[in-house]
């Protein structure tokens, strides 16, 4: 909200407040001069004249101009009827022409004459001290004796009269007898909680025993100039308005407190971003059971201080101290438009304060509703980490896609499903999506059909995704699916990823990854595939471990493949694109410190120095589609990841801003431990994603091409074959061997752990 919209609102409260006050003052004062002569029907018609008045602007603020219309047509038929009824028809006229001029004044105000500043005013009243609010209720009670006593001296006297001389003894005495009864008989003890009978009955027992006093003394004793009949007049009236000021009360406030007790319990929370987004998201979260917002943060000075919904505006800077005097347990980020750096630096803040931080979505993500209470979500780490994605090249996006038949391998994983889903927007004629694993296969075609779903939930007949159960190490099922389709692009993402998890199970990994690469080239050139972009890793630069040699041993099959194609015309352009971590793929350190946090530690961490790049799926993917688009036949794409993450350093932050705190040495006292387990098989401190250091630009900024040493097709088969002759034998020593000898930057650390080799020489030993 702009300082402008602030100051509006501001306005809105107070002239509703300035209108109400005019409309009762000239209700109740005769508005004709006293030498105009005046009918008894000209004593009370003011007050259902501005009733009407505010009626009508009320509807005039809502812009119903028709309502407006038939409410003028209504009033003057109504005057008009009065009037023929009344022989002083110059009177009635000149009456009714002073209060068109407040009809007009109403309209020129109408907008202040709405219920909702009366509404938004309950809060501030509510949040009042217990003794203020008896302040305020004897200041109302008190008013009204004064009210009661003149009106009851105006009726005695059939006319208005001014209250002076003598007549302020019948005030005093009103106001001498009636509070101390009021308190007396607890009517200030509860006074915004109950409205009901049992307030009502003490509002009647108390304005009896006041009647009593206050006849006896202006009735039976009497005071000078004063009417005796005022002390039998003044009563009733002052029990009538006491009881019509409570029913109010009731009517204005009930809702407004009994919704405030209800959410007293509810965790407070402050949203930061008065903006747009934190408007919507407080006006959602006002009946939401699980949480209470009870102000926002912003960083324009000039709100600070402010009010919005009857919500006040902190600053930042004053954030510590406010979260411990207003008891604060979460923050909420509504602000989708600032960007990666902007985000970091808020967060940056918000650790020394030890609230748990949620956000809602980019603002891509609300283009098409309002933010509601479902939208806000856990901090995910690409919130905690990076830079702002660029982005994409839509040519580059379509090129190898819009149109053509496209395949996946590993389409059921977490880079080949993400990229499944970037490839139906790029729309192709057909998508084939090979998975070995059922249900990932079920889950990715599911998925897949709801995206494709037009507004009346039928299937976009222009595209067809097809799902195929296969293994890409199965050479006669992969020949049978490119005779069928004859793909034009295929993305080979199948792999095994986990370095532990190959380590101890070598030979699979390395036929799975490097023997099922090289099955699905071979088929893919065989049957004219245009384009092959192997997904890769970070862990094929100078690996030390089985994951990352087979998946550099990957590269060089493909490499040594596009050299050969490059020798026959319309040879199909073999690439590959390295990169590191995707945030919350299977096996990232993301989810896992998740759920630990969750439930309550410790963290477990390999070593306190690992370091670890980071890039969000959706943004891989992306720069996967437009790597390959690029390509011109052997290509090792690099793609940029920023700066390396401490993973201990990712570990605090998580733990910070989940509204806990870290117990270590410096505090002790602390919610969760972070534990080094020591370092798993295979596994390095630190990551790189280059083995030489002369890295090539593109025409991509995020993408970089790379010059790496392959050999030659004929040279690289006969290893092939020496490595496939070992994996059917299963012999690990010979696997790890013939791999350092072909990838010579492999260096394993430490004793084979494969799992079957391990059994068997124990059973050779017995």
């Amino acid at each position: 909200m702009t300082a402008a919209a602030l100051a509006r609102e501001k306005f809105t409260r107070l002239g509703f407040w300035v209108c109400v006050l005019t409309a009762l003052v000239l209700a109740l004062m005769p508005v004709l001069p006293p030498q105009m002569p005046t009918t008894g029907w000209d004593k009370s018609n003011h007050l259902i004249t501005f009733a009407i008045l505010g009626l009508l602007g009320r509807a005039a603020y809502r812009e119903r101009i028709l309502m407006v219309f038939l409410g003028l047509f209504a009033y003057g038929g109504l005057i008009e009827v009065l009037q023929s009824f009344t022989p002083q028809r110059l009177a009635e006229w000149g009456d009714w022409l002073a209060d068109g001029v407040g009809l007009a004044v109403a309209f020129a105000a109408g907008w202040a004459l709405d219920w909702r500043p009366l509404q938004r005013s309950a809060g501030p009243m509510l949040a009042l001290p217990r003794t203020a609010k008896r302040v305020v209720a004897l200041g109302v009670d008190a008013c009204l004796c004064v009210f009661t006593v003149w009106l009851a001296l105006s009726l005695r006297l059939e006319g208005w009269v001014t209250l002076s001389g003598a007549y302020w003894w019948a005030v005093a005495g009103a106001l001498v007898l009636a509070l101390p009864v009021f308190v007396v008989f607890g009517l200030y003890r509860a006074i915004f909680r109950y409205g009901g009978g049992a307030a009502l009955t003490a509002v009647w027992h108390a304005s009896v025993i006041y009647g009593v006093l206050y006849g006896v003394a202006f009735t039976v004793v009497g005071v000078d100039g004063v009417p005796r009949t005022v002390g039998m007049i003044q009563p009733p009236l002052l029990l009538v308005a006491v009881g019509a000021a409570r029913a109010l009360a009731r009517f204005w406030l009930g809702d407004s407190y009994r919704s405030l007790i209800s959410r007293s319990t509810l965790p407070k929370v402050l949203v930061y971003g008065a903006g747009s987004a934190g408007q919507q998201l407080s006006a959602a979260l006002s009946h939401n059971p699980e949480m209470q917002v009870i102000g926002f943060l912003d960083d324009d000075r000039r709100l600070h201080g402010g009010m919005i919904r009857g919500l006040p505006i902190y600053s930042p800077t004053v954030l510590q101290n406010r979260v411990r005097s207003l008891e604060v347990g979460m923050i909420l980020l509504a602000i989708p438009s600032a960007p990666r750096k902007r985000r970091n630096e808020i967060l940056d803040s918000l650790l020394k304060v030890h609230v748990a931080v949620r956000t809602l979505p980019g603002l891509m993500d609300l283009a098409h509703g309002r933010v509601q209470t479902s939208d806000l979500r856990d901090l995910e780490i690409e919130d905690l980490l990076g830079r702002d994605a660029v982005p994409p090249n839509q040519i580059l996006l379509g090129k190898n896609i819009c149109g053509k038949v496209v395949l996946v391998t590993g389409a059921g994983g977490s880079i080949g499903s993400e990229l499944c889903r970037q490839i139906v927007r790029a729309m192709p004629h057909t998508l084939l999506l090979v998975e070995r694993s059922e249900f990932a296969l079920y889950a990715l075609h599911g998925e897949l059909l709801h995206q494709l779903a037009g507004e009346d939930g039928q299937e976009v007949p222009a595209m067809r995704v097809v799902p195929l159960l296969a293994s890409v190490r199965d050479e006669q099922r992969m020949r049978e699916i490119m005779a069928a389709w004859r793909p034009d692009t295929v993305y080979h993402a199948a792999a095994y990823k986990h370095v532990p998890l190959v380590e101890h199970n070598a030979a699979e990994g390395v036929k799975n990854n490097v023997l099922g690469t090289l099955v699905t080239a071979r088929v893919a050139a065989d049957h004219g595939v245009r384009d092959f972009v192997l997904v890769s890793t970070d862990k094929a630069v100078r690996p030390t471990n089985v994951m990352g040699t087979s998946k550099r041993l990957a590269e060089m099959v493909l490499q040594a493949l596009a050299e050969e194609a490059a020798t026959k015309p319309g040879g199909t352009r073999f690439c590959m694109v390295r990169f590191g971590n995707v945030l919350g793929s299977s096996g990232s350190v993301v989810p896992l410190f998740r759920q630990q946090i969750k439930q309550g530690g410790p963290i477990t961490l390999t070593h306190a120095d690992v370091t670890r790049y980071f890039m969000t799926i959706p943004e891989a993917a992306q720069l996967v589609i437009q790597a390959g688009a690029m390509a011109s036949g052997g290509d090792v794409f690099v793609l940029d990841m920023g700066e390396p993450v401490k993973i201990i350093d990712l570990a605090r932050r998580m733990v910070e801003l989940s509204g806990r705190t870290v117990c270590d040495a410096a505090n002790p006292e602390g919610d969760i431990e972070i534990r080094v387990t020591g370092m798993r098989p295979g596994e390095k401190l630190y990551e790189e994603l280059l083995i030489g250091d002369n890295p090539l630009p593109t025409h991509h900024p995020r993408i970089m091409k790379a010059h790496e040493d392959f050999l030659p097709w004929d040279e690289l088969a006969l290893r092939l074959q020496a490595l496939t002759d070992a994996l059917d034998s299963n012999d690990v020593p010979a696997i790890r061997e013939l791999l350092q000898q072909v990838v010579l930057g492999y260096r394993p650390e430490g004793e084979l752990v494969d799992w079957v080799h391990l059994e068997q020489r124990v059973e050779a030993v017995a």
